[in-house]
């Protein structure tokens, strides 16, 4: 997280830091907003319709409304298999998991970038977002790494995903500070694994339900350039890669915040949790402290609050972010 910091454009590292001193003195003086669910939203739709700038925060929990969840039905229909044999009880623990060898590591790998980020999300929740904002002037900071923004429609020029893509791989030689798309490999795996596409295109288990949980040796994946082993291109150390394109997307995402400072904007903030309040939430909270025409709007099942400071400035709506969408539109 400290190199995400180092490597951000001065004026982006300064909210972020004016954002940690601010949750200190919030931290003490929290609010859930003022006025009934129903009233919020009336009131987050009027300011969608009004603000002249949107910068949007979205966190785990605004895929998990469109139905990528990491657990129960969706995961249990891929992994059965990994479920049974390994104990595996959802996707993202599985990604620290031990496997025994190289070949049945990657399979398993194939299957979680597929699964999260070659396919539409089961519930048009992003298309929902794209259809409230697309007449506005916008920009995405995001923690996903999905990429359902982009396809639901978002211009990729107004997207920032700070924690990598799962449709990126880098190099384990850390010299090589590029990434590489990894969309023909993972095709090539989930075949050798035994899925079948469906009438849409779509890879499924197969009737007779075989599937293999190992890919051959020769189709794990190495850098393009020089052969070394490959790694995902996912936040988890300071080894992460940030290329070319990651630097353009801070760039512009600072360019905008600068360009918004003194406008009306909306801070809207969309299943962000407590793992990395350091991208979105804080950030968020100062900055709308900061411009007295800004307004911080946070739509959290479970985790919608607000410093009291703000409270007067801010739409708090405890609920699924999708069911709030609809009762916008």
């Amino acid at each position: 997280m400290r190199k995400l910091y180092n490597e951000m454009p001065n004026g982006y590292q300064e909210s972020i830091q004016n954002g940690l001193s601010a949750v200190r003195y919030f931290s003490r003086n929290m609010s859930f907003g003022t006025g009934s669910k129903d009233e919020q939203i009336a009131r987050l739709k009027e300011e969608i319709g009004t603000a002249d700038a949107i910068v949007i925060g979205a966190g785990a929990g605004l895929s998990t409304s469109a139905g990528m969840t990491y657990s129960g039905e969706r995961f249990e229909r891929y992994f059965f298999d990994f479920a049974g044999k390994y104990g595996i009880r959802d996707m993202y623990s599985g990604g620290f998991y031990p496997f025994p060898d190289e070949e049945t590591r990657w399979a398993w790998w194939a299957r979680n970038i597929y699964f999260n980020r070659y396919i539409d999300a089961p519930k048009p929740v992003y298309q929902e977002l794209l259809s409230l904002v697309k007449a506005k002037d916008y920009f995405v900071v995001t923690t996903n790494v999905d990429h359902q923004f982009q396809k639901a429609g978002f211009d990729k020029k107004r997207l920032f995903y700070t924690q990598g893509d799962y449709g990126l791989f880098q190099s384990v030689n850390l010299s090589i500070q590029k990434t590489y798309d990894n969309e023909e490999w993972v095709m090539k795996a989930m075949e050798a694994q035994g899925f079948v596409k469906d009438s849409n295109g779509v890879f499924q288990v197969p009737e007779n339900g075989k599937l293999s949980m190992s890919i051959p040796t020769e189709l794990i994946p190495k850098c393009p350039d020089g052969g070394s082993d490959v790694t995902m291109n996912l936040r988890c150390d300071d080894s992460f890669v940030e290329d070319e394109g990651w630097h353009r997307a801070s760039a512009a995402y600072a360019d905008f915040l600068l360009k918004a400072d003194c406008l009306h904007v909306l801070y809207l903030e969309l299943g962000v949790g407590a793992n990395t309040p350091v991208i979105v939430k804080y950030p968020f909270w100062q900055m709308t402290l900061a411009n007295e025409k800004s307004v911080y709007g946070c739509i959290n099942y479970g985790e919608a609050f607000c410093p009291g400071e703000i409270a007067n400035r801010s739409i708090c709506i405890d609920g699924d972010i999708g069911e709030v969408f609809a009762k916008i539109k």
